[in-house]
């Protein structure tokens, strides 16, 4: 079903507010007329500037006996702002206007005033819990999204731990097993080669001797591959590098900024460090900091290398997720073989920061 558009709506709401303006039964001086006018008005602002279009129904609910206008700018600023001393302030405002007498020289008596500002209470309250109440539920809707998100995010991750560790297995068997077998082999056939009287059974050794020398190659080659596999897919891919990086950051789901740069020619372990830091740290940065921004900062001088994670404070609470707690632990070894230091801690201003150095 399509929803109208918020235009159209607008319209409506101003068209239900004048005509609650215009079945008053009160013979409505200019001046009163204007006010419920400028309230009317007023809801078309009701979607940018939700306080200022509250604000303006502000004279017409002193002034005047309408409902509509002031409980659409309430419920309309209950829905839009999270503030609640704002939000009750705004109920107890439109309470004294709509009890407040007027004309300013007619009076009424205590007890009257009591009830009307009571009825008025009770009235400008109810469109702001209502306004609660529907943003409390889009919240809800989104924490659930993000919820099943950072599930899916924990399931794939988990995935590709254990793929990795069957290809890290599988790597160590054929290095430990196979390989050996092939080695053995080829000595074996080497030495048949050398002892062998009969030409054919001399071609024969070396043929075999070769083979298993290029078998032992495809093993090695294998190896290596399996081994440094990320478990993403079932393709057999290198470690990554700075080639790499851009590509995580873009795939990270989180609005940051890449600063700096390093040069091409740092080693091979160097540049999978940066990298596996930086997704790590964005990976908390997913977990622990929803909402929040981050910036990556490449550095470089004359005796060190590193990257520096930072993010902002996190928007909306964190989801209470199963983790093992090893990442950052990770790093700081990665670091430590390189004879590199890793530090990470949170910010004054709420955030966190991640720092790797390493030397060149």
């Amino acid at each position: 079903m399509n929803r109208l558009p918020p235009w159209l709506i607008d319209l409506g709401l101003v068209a239900v507010a004048v005509a609650d303006v215009l079945v008053d039964g009160q013979d409505n001086s200019r001046i009163e007329f204007a006010a419920g006018i400028v309230a009317c008005a007023a809801l078309l602002l009701r979607r940018r500037y939700p306080l200022l279009a509250f604000a303006l129904t502000l004279p017409a609910s002193w002034m005047l006996a309408n409902l509509a206008a002031p409980a659409i700018a309430l419920y309309t600023l209950a829905q839009r702002i999270n503030n609640r001393p704002l939000l009750w302030g705004s109920v107890l405002a439109t309470s004294i206007a709509a009890s407040a007498p007027w004309p300013p020289g007619h009076s009424l008596d205590q007890r009257g005033m009591i009830v009307t500002f009571a009825y008025s209470l009770a009235w400008a309250g109810a469109p702001v819990l209502l306004g609660q109440l529907v943003r409390t539920r889009r919240d809800l809707s989104v924490r659930l999204v993000e919820i099943e998100e950072a599930r899916d995010h924990e399931r794939q991750l988990h995935a590709q731990a254990v793929l990795a560790r069957e290809r890290a297995q599988i790597g160590r068997e054929m290095h430990d097993v196979v390989a050996h077998q092939v080695s053995l082999i080829a000595v074996r056939a080497g030495a048949l080669q050398v002892a062998a009287t009969d030409p054919d059974a001399a071609e024969a050794a070396r043929t075999i001797r070769r083979l298993s020398v290029d078998t032992l190659d495809e093993l090695r080659h294998m190896v290596t591959l399996l081994r440094a596999a990320g478990g993403q897919s079932t393709e057999l891919t290198p470690q990554p590098t700075l080639a790499d990086l851009r590509k995580l950051l873009d795939s990270s789901g989180i609005q940051l900024e890449l600063r700096g740069e390093l040069p091409d020619e740092l080693a091979a372990p160097g540049q999978r460090t940066i990298y596996r830091t930086v997704q790590e740290a964005l990976t908390n940065v997913r977990k622990h900091a929803p909402g929040a921004t981050a910036t990556v900062t490449l550095w470089h001088d004359s005796d060190h290398f590193g990257v520096t994670v930072t993010n902002t404070e996190p928007t909306r609470p964190a989801v209470a997720l199963p983790s093992s707690r090893h990442g950052l632990i990770g790093l700081a070894e990665r670091a430590e073989l390189l004879g590199g230091s890793f530090e990470s801690g949170p910010t004054a201003d709420r955030g966190y920061r991640a720092v790797l150095r390493l030397p060149r």
